[in-house]
């Protein structure tokens, strides 16, 4: 759904984001042509950022709402193509 709008290195770390073996111990990188290993930069820069999931506290999801509904309008339209 993402690919008409974000660019290819953030469609990288929206499917990898969570694929801790290959953060962590390298263990899939066999498997990793040059374009994915030079992708994959982006994933594990990103890591550090993506702190939700790994915080014990849980955000306030309504203070955070009208921020991520206002990042939402700018960068896709209202409604995705499938």
């Amino acid at each position: 759904m993402m690919k008409n709008y974000l660019p290819e290195s953030a469609l990288y770390i929206l499917r990898y984001h969570s694929f801790y073996p290959q953060h962590r111990e390298n263990a899939y990188e066999y498997l990793m042509d040059k374009h994915d290993q030079k992708m994959f930069k982006w994933v594990k820069l990103f890591n550090p950022y993506d702190l939700y999931s790994k915080n014990p506290n849980p955000p306030d999801w309504q203070n955070l709402k009208p921020y991520y509904e206002d990042l939402m309008a700018k960068y896709f339209p209202s409604t995705l193509k499938l």
